[in-house]
């Protein structure tokens, strides 16, 4: 660039600032009697603290829409970055690198530039799990997320899960288990207490463990952590139940008419709520003449064509409801 180009362009900037500095001045001042001016947030508007003219109205507020009474309480709802989740064994505060190997514009990476994003992905996976801690809570984590998926849980039960587990492993509860067994005995905890439970049968099938083993170690768990987990309701299993077998409201609520009188009538003590809850579906179903067979509840529910024989005679005559041949 020439002497004359770079005068030019100097003089251009210097006048573009100068410019820029006299808006800046004018914006401060009053137009009507040029004193200072002050943002008035509670009104969104702009006014002169002398004359009290209102220069601009309307503003956008571009501050937060929540309050906060002490530092604390800010930093915990700031927004800044990504939510944190107990979920990931570093709660999401590290830096994921993706394994698609695009730019940022969606374009295929080189061929050095592959090979060294595989260098920084291997580097970061080391640096993420710095210790056996480490590493037993992230293959735990995994676990449960694969286990919650296949069970249909909502994520408040995957994050109870994760708190349990991160409290037996802050307990030393693990020795002489399994990573797996802890993992699959704090979720369905963690259903239990969120009142969306799934049976034993259920848990085990997508499980690495084997029932026996679950609910040995299920009570250790609760035993352990004091964890008060109020017995299964039967109630809570009709809706899926219902959902699955495709059937209606009215025998849902039927269903939930039936075992609300066993209940009265002491029919639930010592019986499997998963069996009541599926007994009373095909009673329900029964009394309403919707088509469905001991076969298809027994698979849905996970149980024997003969606990659901039983026990709907028992819910039967619990609510003094003439059962059909």
């Amino acid at each position: 660039m020439s002497d004359s180009n770079i005068r030019t362009y100097t003089r251009e900037r210097e006048d573009e600032e100068e410019e820029t500095a006299t808006r800046s001045e004018e914006q401060e001042q009053c137009p009507e009697c040029g004193g200072r001016l002050v943002s008035d947030a509670e009104h969104a508007e702009t006014v002169c603290e002398d004359c009290g003219l209102v220069v601009e109205e309307d503003e956008i507020d571009r501050g937060p829409e929540w309050r906060a009474f002490d530092a604390a309480e800010k930093d915990e709802k700031s927004r800044v970055g990504a939510p944190t989740t107990n979920m990931m064994h570093d709660q999401g505060l590290s830096t994921n690198i993706g394994w698609q190997d695009k730019d940022a514009y969606g374009k295929a990476l080189s061929s050095r530039q592959r090979q060294k994003m595989q260098r920084l992905r291997t580097w970061n996976e080391r640096f993420r799990t710095r210790d056996s801690k480490e590493r037993n809570l992230k293959q735990a984590l995994g676990e449960i997320d694969r286990m919650a998926s296949a069970l249909g849980l909502p994520e408040n039960v995957r994050e109870t899960a994760s708190v349990i587990y991160r409290r037996a492993l802050e307990e030393d509860l693990l020795p002489g288990r399994s990573i797996e067994g802890v993992a699959t005995a704090s979720l369905y905890a963690a259903a239990r207490q969120a009142g969306t439970p799934r049976s034993l049968d259920e848990i085990s099938a997508v499980s690495r463990v084997d029932k026996m083993e679950l609910t040995r170690t299920y009570r250790y768990i609760i035993r352990e952590l004091g964890l008060e987990v109020q017995p299964a309701d039967p109630e809570s299993y009709v809706p899926r139940f219902v959902s699955d077998l495709d059937l209606s409201d009215e025998t849902e609520r039927m269903a939930r008419e039936l075992l609300e009188s066993a209940r009265k009538a002491g029919v639930h003590s010592g019986k499997s709520p998963v069996g009541l809850a599926a007994a009373g579906v095909y009673a329900a179903a029964l009394l309403t003449n919707e088509k469905v067979t001991q076969n298809e509840v027994s698979e849905v529910a996970s149980i024997s064509e003969v606990t659901i024989r039983n026990r709907y005679k028992e819910l039967l005559e619990a609510s003094d409801t003439a059962a059909p041949a």
